[in-house]
């Protein structure tokens, strides 16, 4: 292609400039930052000692003025608090220095012998004794030769200087000079915090003020940092406490002196990440080894350190902090020298709770998203993205741990829909753009030996005797054939006998060599983009020699939104699919409608005698619970945004809708109540029971069982989110469910709000608690090693 010529005077494009400017403009701005951190530091340590104490006292400050305090008297009265408990540890570790510091000049004598022993221990022949000997051999040569040319010298005279005497004023000025700083800028932090304490709405105004665009997400940023840091200060204050106590009583029973000293040492040093924990245990050992004459003390102390870290890192923090992810090790690391180089020993203190206000800041400004890729420890690609690059580094390998990681955390079926497949559409995507030749045979040869090593681990052991219900016959390329055994594995694994074909010219021959007799459902799968003339062309032949079979075309290349009903009735398919759970969902109904098998949802009796003796204390037909219900419904739509809200009910084997955000069609009850009854082979909140966790699906059409819901139809709905509405004890009442005419996503965060007002309509229901709304699971970590922080 031939592209026109360029008007005179017109420069073509310069996008790699355009780039060279936005890096070196990045540098200017981190250069003037670091400098002004640097050169500020006077006034900014103290602001951010102060912040940070803030953080942790400001959830106190809160609890007070929310029990009837002023602000001003909650303020005095936690920072009172604050500083008897500093005091009343002050003058403990005081007294313990005092005894200290008199009895030192008594452990010299057991330090001098122990090192005459460990001498003595050491001495005797060794490998280096010889060239040692002949090192001071030639050391005395050289002595001698030196002072023989030194005999007709003059000695040197010695000259002594007398200082003038100091003025007692002075010597109290030099003792005190050192203390002047770190008193002034303790006044300072604490004339911050007070600041800050008392004023904390009018700074959030001014920080939301200084961040400016986007209102919600600056909110969510401060919230975020505000609960994070508060959280992961005082969980760090909770796990050194509970390691400084324990160890103060060791060092205690042990006999080592000063066992109060160094418990609230160890207690502040292990604020400093990974540095803070080794210095905090060289004073409690150096001395044991001063004080014991012999061993014993050094050996029960370095014992009793480490259990406690033991216990501390595998016990108490996982514990307090949970499994979620948070900074790296590396991260830690870099920004504990960056901030000890910029701001000293303070700096390092400071650096892990700073590095989280960056994180935080990074996740909710997309200009600094850099930061959260650098700084956090959740994987910066996407679990498929790393499978399909270990594949072209040709590391099949790694690439299988990920995938029996990630299998682990969910199922087989489940991976091969998430993570399998993208794969395959990736490499599909790249086949002509930018794959070599050698990328190619690495990705297809990875693959095969990814789906065998997933095959040997998760064997399906199929019924004895039963013949293959279902095929899987690859369209045309390579990762056709590679879907289609996914697909037939997470099958195996569901209890239907299938077997694979490879792809092949189109023929008489290819078609009747198939061997399809009691086949019952063929699936043809394509990566193609433009696969219809294929597929059509492969799917008549298969009608016209096993008409009994059903069709159905695995179209994994082409956009859902396209597979309409008008397209699979133009291809002349029973069925098209665009992923694996879709895939297995609708085999798996045409082989259980081919058997004349019905589906049935399965309750738990005892759940169910439970349900209907609630629902029967329930007046349904109250007017004022109706409309609450239904302002339920209406703020759940609101909130979410989607056309329709309804919250159903459980009754024996039929489904009421006990309260909506509009008027919906549908037959009502005659029992007085007027309440909208679903039909018994169209339930929706019986989708739920089974493990009673939320459900989403982003694209009814596209699943096998809601696409044929009769009600939903009559509902125009497009997608849908259901949470389970359960009294105290977990039983299942029902669901409270959002419908929408278009297609959509729902992410975790607002399935766990939507359970929120789930809980809230059933403690409207019973009347009492409703049951806690289970703990949302952490995300993995990429990073081996990291800092945990609270979400």
């Amino acid at each position: 292609m031939i592209l026109p010529p360029l008007p005179s005077g017109t420069e073509p494009p310069q996008p790699q400039q355009t780039d060279v400017v936005r890096v070196a403009a990045g540098l200017v701005i981190a250069t003037i930052v670091v400098a002004a951190l640097y050169f500020g530091q006077v006034v900014l340590i103290p602001l951010a000692v102060a912040f940070l104490i803030s953080f942790v006292l400001g959830p106190l400050v809160h609890w007070l003025v929310r029990h009837g305090l002023s602000r001003i008297l909650a303020v005095a009265l936690a920072m009172g608090l604050v500083l008897a408990v500093l005091g009343g540890l002050g003058t403990l570790v005081a007294v313990q220095v005092q005894s200290l510091s008199a009895q030192l000049p008594t452990y010299q004598t057991t330090i001098r012998t122990k090192i005459k022993e460990l001498g003595a221990r050491m001495e005797g022949p060794g490998l280096l004794e010889g060239a040692l000997q002949t090192v001071d051999t030639v050391q005395k040569e050289v002595a001698e030769v030196v002072g023989e040319g030194e005999e007709n010298e003059v000695p040197p005279q010695r000259v002594r200087v007398i200082p003038e005497p100091v003025s007692p004023f002075k010597t109290a000025m030099l003792w005190f000079a050192p203390l002047l700083s770190p008193i002034a800028t303790a006044g300072i932090v604490l004339v911050f915090v007070v600041l800050i304490l008392l004023d904390q709405g009018d700074l959030r105004d001014r920080l939301l003020r200084i961040l400016g665009g986007n209102i919600y997400r600056s909110t969510d940023a401060l919230e975020e940092a505000s609960k994070r840091i508060s959280k992961y200060l005082l969980m760090q204050l909770v796990v050194n406490v509970t390691y400084a106590i324990p160890m103060a009583l060791g060092l205690w029973l042990i006999g080592v002196p000063g066992f109060i000293l160094w418990g609230t040492l160890a207690a502040v040093m292990r604020f400093i990440p990974y540095v803070g924990p080794i210095l905090s245990a060289v004073f409690p050992l150096s001395l044991a080894f001063a004080v014991d004459p012999g061993w014993d003390m050094v050996l029960m102390t370095a014992a009793l350190i480490l259990v406690l870290e033991l216990v501390s890192n595998n016990i108490i923090e996982p514990l307090l902090y949970g499994t979620s992810t948070g900074l790296s090790v590396l991260s830690l690391i870099a920004a504990a020298t960056f901030w000890t180089a910029i701001w000293g020993p303070i700096g390092l203190v400071l650096s892990t709770p700073l590095t989280v206000c960056l994180l935080v800041v990074g996740r909710y400004i997309p200009q600094l998203s850099i930061l959260e890729t650098l700084l956090g420890s959740s994987p910066a690609l996407s679990r498929q993205t790393r499978i399909y690059q270990r594949l072209i580094a040709n590391d099949p390998d790694d690439a299988i741990d990920i995938a029996e990681d990630a299998i682990a955390e969910d199922s087989v079926s489940e991976f091969y829909n998430d993570e399998g497949m993208e794969v395959l559409r990736q490499a599909s995507i790249d086949y002509i753009n930018n794959a070599r030749p050698e990328h190619r045979l690495r990705i297809a040869n990875g693959m095969d030996e990814l789906l065998e090593e997933i095959r040997d681990a998760h064997p399906a052991k199929p019924p004895e005797g039963a013949r293959p219900r279902v095929a899987c016959i690859a369209g045309k390329w390579e990762i056709d054939r590679q879907a289609c055994e996914m697909l037939a594995h997470s099958l195996q694994l569901d209890g239907v006998p299938t077997v694979v074909r490879v792809a092949g010219t189109v023929t008489s021959r290819y078609v009747a060599g198939l061997e399809l007799e009691g086949v019952q459902v063929v699936l043809l799968s394509f990566f193609s983009r433009e696969p219809d003339a294929a597929a059509r062309n492969l799917t008549r032949r298969i009608r016209a020699r096993w008409p009994r079979a059903k069709v159905v075309l695995g179209l994994w290349g082409v956009a859902p939104d396209a597979l309409d009903d008008r397209r699979r009735e133009a291809l002349g398919a029973d069925a098209i699919v665009a992923s694996i759970k879709e895939a297995v969902g609708r085999i798996s109904l045409l082989v259980r409608d081919a058997e004349g098998a019905a589906v049935e949802v399965v309750q738990d009796p005892q759940a169910a005698a439970v349900r209907d003796e609630t629902l029967k204390s329930v007046r349904l037909e109250d007017p004022e619970l109706r409309e609450d219900l239904n302002d339920y419904a209406i703020r759940a739509a609101d909130v979410f945004d989607v056309r329709t809200a309804a919250i159903l009910a459980i009754e024996g084997a039929r489904e009421l809708v006990i309260g909506a955000s509009r008027d919906l069609p549908g037959r009502r009850t005659d029992d007085g109540r007027d309440l909208i009854v679903l039909p018994q082979d169209s339930p929706l909140a019986a989708q739920v029971l089974s493990d009673a966790r939320p459900m989403t699906v982003s694209d009814i059409e596209r699943d096998p069982v809601l696409s044929e819901n009769a009600v939903l139809h009559k509902w125009s709905a497009r997608a849908l989110a259901a949470a389970p509405v359960r009294q105290g004890d977990g039983v299942v009442l029902g669901a409270l469910c959002l419908i929408h005419d278009e297609a959509r996503e729902f992410d975790e965060e607002e399935l766990r709000l939507l359970e929120t007002l789930a809980a809230e309509v059933a403690e409207r229901l019973t009347g009492e608690e409703a049951a806690p709304v289970p703990e949302p699971e952490a995300a993995s970590a990429s990073a081996t090693v990291g800092q945990q922080v609270p979400e």
